[in-house]
């Protein structure tokens, strides 16, 4: 178990930033002194294949703040992102990009609107310098199907610039490429999120590693979060309507053909005699899979035991405690004058 000795943990997935790193830890261990609290910042080196890991060893030896993770080859964002979070000791976790596009002056409002009492601040790069077409335009239009479907509005999903606290992640595990709906996946765990616009530069070296051929993927992540957010712990409505329909349907057909073979005195063609034996083979084949689902889902609930619910706070369940404490809290807010009367 790791022991939580720091305030805030900035942690940067890096990939072939060889050129931006100085640039961008000068900066923000400026940010960071500034705001008088502890911290650290995490870089984790996702397979890097240029001179990004020698700048951070540098790093390591002139700072005591910086913790450098290397990982064996290039895992993606979410992967580093999650070895970030498993290795970092601060109460509050910002995560930004490696790229000098994010800028560490954005970080102390995210800070001050977490005092709010939220639980997530994401940032939003309302004037974004990408390029409009393969980068802005596919964004713009996954961010409001991405809210559309999830309930969870934000202008920018893809903005990595975000702070949360750490005890969301205790509710939430990184896997596949998740990075970009973590305000949703944080949402179904109850927490608060807030947005805020942040500053967004153009990039100085190095090049994007993303381009509009991570819309598939989008898509693909999406429909997983859709099953999770509807279904997660009742995988069986999801496989049983397609099922009923199909049984219903080929039902329909098998009876109708059976009728049309007996009154008419003649056999159905082979083609519409196959459909509903189609549709019934797959009404059941889907009733078997949410079957499966279920019992994969009891288990991974019971197992491990984990809860189907999420908890915020437990007051006493002592009705004459909660009085007394009321009371004395009343009776200290008293003027003496008040109290003496």
């Amino acid at each position: 178990m790791i022991e939580r000795s720091t305030y805030v943990s900035v942690i940067i997935p890096v990939y072939n930033e060889c050129e931006n790193i100085p640039l961008l830890h000068e900066h923000l261990s400026q940010i960071l002194k500034e705001l008088a609290v502890s911290y650290e910042i995490i870089y984790v080196d996702d397979g890097s294949t240029d001179g990004t890991f020698r700048q951070l060893q540098l790093l390591a030896l002139c700072d005591k703040r910086v913790c450098v993770i290397q990982l064996r080859r290039n895992f993606g964002q979410t992967a580093a992102m999650a070895a970030g979070v498993d290795y970092s000791t601060g109460e509050i976790l910002i995560f930004m990009d490696g790229d000098l596009q994010n800028d560490p002056i954005d970080i102390p409002r995210l800070l001050a609107k977490l005092e709010e009492g939220y639980d997530v601040v994401s940032g939003w790069r309302k004037n974004r310098k990408d390029a409009t077409l393969s980068r802005k335009l596919p964004s713009w239009l996954a961010n409001r199907l991405i809210s559309k479907i999830t309930g969870v509005f934000l202008h920018d999903y893809g903005c990595t610039l975000k702070a949360y606290r750490r005890e969301v992640f205790q509710h939430v595990h990184l896997y596949g490429e998740m990075h970009r709906f973590l305000p949703a996946y944080t949402a179904l765990a109850g927490a608060a999120i807030a947005e805020i616009e942040v500053n967004h530069h153009p990039r100085s070296f190095g090049v994007s590693k993303y381009g509009i051929s991570r819309t598939t993927r989008v898509m693909l992540d999406l429909i997983t979060l859709k099953f999770f957010e509807s279904y997660r712990t009742r995988p069986h409505h999801a496989f049983g309507f397609p099922a009923l329909l199909a049984l219903l349907f080929g039902g329909f057909l098998a009876a109708e053909q059976i009728s049309y073979g007996i009154f008419s005195r003649r056999t159905p063609s082979y083609s519409p005699f196959m459909l509903p034996l189609y549709l019934i083979g797959l009404g059941v084949q889907c009733l078997m899979q949410g079957l499966s689902a279920e019992m994969l889902t009891r288990i991974y609930y019971e197992a491990q035991g984990k809860r189907v619910y999420v908890v915020r706070n437990v007051l006493p369940a002592n009705h004459m405690q909660i009085e007394q404490e009321v009371m004395h809290e009343l009776y200290t807010s008293l003027p003496t004058g008040q109290l003496m009367g």
